[in-house]
């Protein structure tokens, strides 16, 4: 891969070099949509990465919202963070059991929040374990730290300023779901929504930005992706997916690539394909 960046994407040798860091702070941020049948708790009690903390998505979010996991309030994000164990002047690396999926939604919420020192495992757990290092199954040592956050309001948009740039074309929406989800083809995962995508979106499966490891591809075979897709690299970007997760792989890529402006639909297709009254499209 190409070379480590603590702000976006870290190898594991990197994380190796760097796990007794005292100011390094590590997350496992793994989640599954209820027909993989994995709990992502239990494996992580099971076996994690030394000293990794377990990110619960679907608690660390604002359950006064039906839809799932969407942004918690800043408060809660910061009394979570706070028990455990992660605060100011901390590295933080995340990972997830998928290899890349789950953990780029952390990183991105953490820089939703204000705090930009935050680097997603390249490859994550599956990675690590291939290479025959140490996992634990033993909880860390959590000691309570300060953490002040500045939301970053233009890095996320609501269904108002997705449909208007869906009218618009001011943003390039772009689908991380897959091509089948995309065009209708396939159900989704979640009862009760439509089929088919947002008018005018693109469709750039999350899968290609990936390697068969799971590794994130170089920049150069992502800047290619996105143009394959038909996405102009010199205009905002808004990333969707199915319920904001893996959109955040899309948003990932694109600060690789150093994309001055792109933000995440926290809703996505979750809500935008539950309300009768928004638009749809189907095809390509």
């Amino acid at each position: 891969m190409p070379h480590s960046d603590p702000k976006t994407l870290v190898s594991t040798d990197w994380l190796a070099r760097h796990l007794a860091d005292p100011d390094l702070r590590l997350i496992d941020a793994s989640w599954y949509l209820p027909d993989n049948g994995r709990d992502p708790r239990a494996e992580y009690e099971a076996a994690h990465i030394p000293g990794a903390r377990f990110f619960d998505i679907d608690e660390i979010a604002d359950l006064r919202s039906d839809l799932p996991h969407m942004v918690p309030p800043v408060d809660k994000f910061m009394s979570r963070m706070r028990a455990m164990g992660i605060g100011d002047g901390h590295q933080v690396v995340v990972y997830d059991g998928a290899g890349l999926m789950s953990a780029a939604r952390v990183w991105w919420l953490f820089r939703l929040m204000g705090k930009m020192d935050i680097a997603v495992l390249d490859g994550g757990l599956p990675k690590w374990v291939a290479e025959g290092r140490a996992t634990e199954d033993m909880p860390p040592i959590v000691r309570d730290r300060h953490m002040t956050v500045s939301r970053q309001s233009d890095l996320v948009k609501d269904v108002t300023q997705v449909a208007a740039a869906s009218k618009l074309g001011d943003w390039q929406i772009v689908d991380a779901r897959s091509a089948g989800r995309f065009r209708g083809e396939e159900p989704e995962p979640r009862e009760g929504l439509r089929k088919g995508h947002i008018p005018n979106s693109r469709n750039l499966p999350y899968g290609d930005l990936l390697n068969e490891d799971g590794t994130m591809k170089s920049p150069e075979e992502l800047k290619a992706a996105f143009e394959a897709a038909g996405i102009d690299l010199a205009k905002p970007v808004i990333s969707t997916c199915g319920s904001g997760v893996t959109a955040c792989i899309l948003d990932l890529a694109l600060t690789r690539l150093g994309h001055p402006r792109h933000a995440v639909y926290d809703g996505s297709w979750a809500e935008w394909g539950m309300y009768n009254d928004l638009k749809i499209a189907t095809g390509d």
